[in-house]
């Protein structure tokens, strides 16, 4: 099945006119990993690729000069519009255009060759990078989807006013028992579409309830925090939150567990 994608460089600055940096090409040549010239391949697939493309077969004495040769030749040429590449394999499974493959496999591995455009303009070692229109599709919709299972979390969650209070202690500073029913939800709401992700693992956690209790604990000053460490006066509860959680769920802890509780509500009804 067909399949295409680019190689594209980054546009040329300076003061040259926009003509100028139009036309002008960028060589993505071969470079050097440890004394030897990058392969696009490891050797079992460079056998099944270059068997046919290099002068002699792979069970040849010279296979491996001739590899290293073919590699520290490999340059292709990038200008303005990019360089198509067909990389796609027929029912057999082989690359309907084998050259195209091989020049794509190489791109991928070289380390002046960013997966994206966004990875290349924030990388200075990065002066090329691939354009996969079904790569970046298939991203998008992932996203998307990403966001329509938040979407549906916080439908849930909504139905639980407590569930909201404690999702929202534990994604930002903000004390949820100072705010009114609508402007938690706001706040959640906003939260979520910012970092979906987050919002769909601590909306999901099992432990959701103990977690938003530990932070207002710490929040209160019944517990604190030392770097990620939670701890009880002097005590180490959990190197993590989530070391915290497993100890206090531990039934030989559980009368620490009632005396943190207890704390807690002497000061919240102060």
């Amino acid at each position: 099945m067909s399949k295409k994608v680019f190689i594209r460089r980054e546009d040329i600055g300076g003061h040259l006119p926009k003509a100028v940096r139009a036309e002008a090409t960028y060589k993505l040549s071969s470079v050097y990993v440890n004394r030897q010239p990058l392969k696009g391949f490891d050797s079992k697939d460079e056998k099944k690729y270059l068997d046919g493309i290099l002068d002699v077969n792979p069970d040849h004495g010279d296979w491996p000069k001739h590899s290293k040769t073919f590699w520290a030749d490999m340059t292709i040429p990038v200008g303005f519009t990019g360089v198509e590449l067909e990389i796609g394999k027929d029912t057999d499974g082989n690359p309907i255009s084998i050259m195209d493959y091989i020049k794509y496999s190489f791109a991928m591995k070289h380390p002046h060759v960013a997966l994206t455009k966004e990875e290349m303009d924030t990388d200075i070692t990065k002066k090329f990078y691939i354009q996969d229109l079904t790569r970046q599709d298939k991203t998008r919709n992932n996203e998307i989807q990403v966001r329509k299972d938040a979407d549906k979390e916080f439908i849930k969650v909504t139905s639980n006013s407590s569930n909201m209070k404690r999702i929202l202690r534990l994604m930002s500073n903000t004390n949820p028992d100072r705010m009114s029913g609508d402007q938690v939800e706001n706040a959640l709401y906003e939260i979520k579409n910012s970092d979906p992700k987050k919002f769909i693992k601590i909306a999901t956690d099992k432990n959701l309830e103990l977690k938003s209790e530990i932070a207002e604990m710490v929040s209160a000053g019944v517990l604190r925090n030392i770097g990620n460490q939670v701890i009880f006066i002097d005590e180490i509860i959990g190197e993590t939150t989530d070391d915290a959680v497993i100890h206090l769920k531990d039934k030989k802890n559980s009368g620490k567990l009632t005396i943190l509780r207890a704390k807690l509500k002497e000061l919240s009804l102060v």
